[in-house]
């Protein structure tokens, strides 16, 4: 567990993004939004454009994702990108021009039951996983780039409570072997969206990129419009347990942006964030009851973390 000191800012649970980028200048930073259609990726765009980043929103759904762009005061614009099919992230990251200086992978999906993508893998693991790592591993050079500009450059991978459900399990990525549980698959592709943080860091600091996980706590979104009544139901109870009080479109995308500019993440990475703050670790076998501001070991741990990479790489190559 972390026996460090835990890095700490001025923000909290109740900090919206646009109080994290009071005073901050983003004029000449590139941002590059996942999912920036709804929900908190649709205020993640907004704040950083309104502190004077150029942002591209990456959607599956352009006519929604021009939408957001026009309402937003500021320099945006507007990309196709479906997660889910590797040749549409591959042509997205070989169509990038010019220097990249922070990607906030935010989308994401949950599911009710199974489904697969064409190439027979789990839809939650193939898109919040898979295809944000095909789109970093393919955006390296761009965002080496930009960290040659200023200095460094981020990657805000966006987790969850969820992953302290579970771990990965890597002798069943894509229950092929075991009884699906839609909620299961949710955890283990937040769980390896922290583990990209932490081998991404490792591998990429020397070029001057930095990734951290961010958990931005409950938010009432498009995300959940998909929930089984079991899933409602499992949301509730966690609600009235108290692991978590629904928050803001504006709290929720503020741990985002507090990991995308605040001074304290400068050229650091493979940490995971909660309420802005950097979270303590718990054991794996510690209750979310008992623990629902913490991380667990198996979503910070280097040994499964460089599995999972080698593992996304054969997957994607």
């Amino acid at each position: 567990m972390t026996t460090r000191e835990l890095i700490t800012t001025p923000f909290s649970a109740s900090s919206t993004a646009d109080e994290v980028l009071e005073g901050i200048d983003l004029a000449g930073v590139r941002a590059l939004v996942t999912g920036a259609s709804s929900g908190i990726g649709v205020e993640t765009a907004r704040a950083l454009a309104a502190a004077g980043a150029e942002v591209t929103l990456a959607v599956r759904n352009t006519v929604a994702g021009r939408a957001v762009a026009d309402a937003i005061t500021g320099t945006t614009r507007v990309s196709a990108l479906d997660l889910a099919d590797q040749a549409a992230v591959r042509r997205f990251a070989g169509g990038w021009d010019g220097p990249l200086h922070l990607l906030v992978a935010n989308a994401g999906v949950v599911t009710g039951g199974l489904e697969r993508t064409p190439e027979g893998w789990e839809l939650q693991f193939a898109t919040n996983h898979l295809g944000h790592f095909a789109l970093a591993t393919g955006l390296h050079d761009a965002l080496a780039r930009g960290a040659a500009d200023r200095g460094e450059a981020r990657i805000v991978s966006v987790s969850s409570t969820a992953h302290m459900r579970s771990g990965v399990d890597f002798d069943d990525l894509h229950f092929t072997r075991r009884a699906y549980d839609p909620q299961l698959a949710y955890a283990r592709s937040k769980t390896a969206n922290s583990l990209f943080a932490v081998e991404a860091t490792r591998r990429w600091a020397t070029d001057g990129i930095f990734a951290n996980a961010v958990n931005p706590g409950g938010i009432a979104t498009g995300l959940q419009r998909h929930f089984t009544p079991a899933q409602k139901e499992s949301l509730a109870a966690a609600e009235a347990a108290g692991v978590f009080a629904y928050k803001t479109i504006g709290q929720g995308a503020a741990t985002t942006v507090v990991a995308a500019v605040a001074p304290q993440f400068a050229r650091t990475g493979g940490h995971y964030l909660d309420d802005a703050q950097e979270a303590y670790t718990v054991p794996d076998d510690a209750a979310l009851a008992d623990h629902p501001h913490g991380v667990k070991e198996w979503a910070l741990d280097p040994a499964a973390a460089e599995r999972l990479w080698a593992v996304s790489t054969d997957l994607t190559r």
